[in-house]
């Protein structure tokens, strides 16, 4: 659990969800402060036996939080669950529509017993014709056009993460501590609805707007109009790959200097950046010609003086060795059900100064049930369990 001191500090969030969209919201909230308490089934999480390229699922986006288990099939465990939501400030779910009816925990019957409850659902749509669809982070990715924009309609291609899912917590985050604001006001609970597919939307909307402002259709990344002359990746002297992005007109006057592109400067034909735009079939081998006589160190320094965008082409791995990744609190440290500790990047803000999240530990299966019953007045034996997990 988070510690004290925290903005959330003193709100009760119980989740139960799955995969990484919810549980992204969760984590995000008890890195906040809020005690965010997991209730999983007697089977746990599926997602705390993923392998593959969801081997870390359940541990990154799980962290800091307290794990109970309830048998929610039974009358037992259904008690117990209502006992602990009257405690509840927040309740995050993000099962398909109707899947938590049976179980006596659809919108309308938590309204109807917690009036004060903040109900926040991670589903695939937002209200609408495709509502009962389930959805996937590369689904919606497809659907909303940014597969084919990050690739093209031909050879469509997902972002490399689960950037949607997380975002989609992200911003069950925000209409979470909205409903918070709400409720310091009126008393009252809200039903708060996130939708993965609009999530996605959001992030293509800027393409959007374009076509609905000049009704040319937006070209795909790949094949993009540049909106700068020297916008690429270029290699250097030992082999290696830097992006260089030159995007101002004073941008483009230092590093012509620094570069012995004179030339660049003088020529009438280049007076503008739209002039440099139309020109970079000839701008560009030039400025790769010269590059590549530095070396990756010598370039990164210069163009480092001179506040010119640049990055190396990192992959995941390659961050571990960054120097601003490392620098005190870049990454925090959490322990696995194990015991292991692992290092995962802190929550990109800082709240005067600090960076949240250290020292966080991931719940074992049911570590926390005894001790959160006993808080409800509650044992095993009113739950239908068999012994303290």
């Amino acid at each position: 659990m988070a510690g004290t001191g925290l903005p959330l500090a003193g709100i009760r969030v119980v989740e139960m969800s799955h995969m990484v969209m919810g549980p992204t919201c969760g984590m995000i909230l008890a890195q906040l402060g809020a005690e965010v308490i997991k209730v999983e089934p007697p089977a746990g999480d599926k997602t705390r036996n993923l392998g593959g390229m969801g081997v870390g699922f359940f541990s990154l986006f799980n962290r800091g939080k307290r794990s109970m288990v309830l048998d929610l099939a039974q009358p037992e465990g259904r008690a117990a669950m209502y006992r602990l939501l009257e405690t509840a400030d927040v309740f995050l779910e993000n099962f398909r529509d109707g899947q938590l009816a049976g179980q006596g925990l659809s919108q309308d019957d938590l309204q109807a017993r917690f009036p004060d409850l903040i109900i926040a659902g991670h589903k695939g749509f937002l209200s609408g014709p495709y509502e009962h669809r389930p959805a996937l982070d590369e689904v919606v990715q497809m659907m909303s056009g940014l597969a084919a924009m990050t690739g093209t309609r031909e050879r469509p291609l997902r972002v490399g993460s689960s950037a949607n899912d997380i975002m989609g917590g992200m911003f069950g985050v925000i209409a979470i501590l909205a409903a918070l604001f709400s409720r310091s006001r009126d008393g009252k609970g809200t039903a708060i609805r996130i939708g993965l597919f609009e999530n996605c939307l959001f992030l293509v909307a800027q393409h959007m707007v374009q076509y609905e402002m000049t009704g040319v259709a937006p070209k795909s990344f790949p094949e993009r109009e540049h909106s700068w002359p020297v916008y690429d990746i270029f290699e250097t002297s030992d082999g290696q790959k830097l992006f260089i992005g030159v995007v101002t007109e004073q941008h483009w006057q230092v590093f012509c200097r620094e570069f012995g592109l004179d030339e660049l400067l003088t020529d009438p034909a280049l007076k503008t950046t739209t002039d440099r735009i139309f020109a970079r079939p000839r701008i560009l081998p030039l400025v790769a010609q010269r590059v590549k006589r530095e070396s990756i160190a010598d370039l990164s320094a210069k163009l480092d003086r001179l506040n010119i965008c640049y990055s190396p082409i990192n992959r995941p791995e390659d961050l571990f060795n960054d120097p601003h990744v490392l620098r005190p609190g870049g990454l925090v440290t959490a322990t696995d059900v194990k015991g292991k500790p692992f290092r995962a990047p802190a929550l990109p803000l800082e709240i005067n100064g600090a960076v949240l999240g250290d020292g966080l530990q991931v719940p074992v299966l049911g570590a926390d049930t005894a001790a959160i019953l006993a808080e409800l007045g509650l044992d095993d034996a009113t739950t239908g369990r068999k012994g303290a997990a």
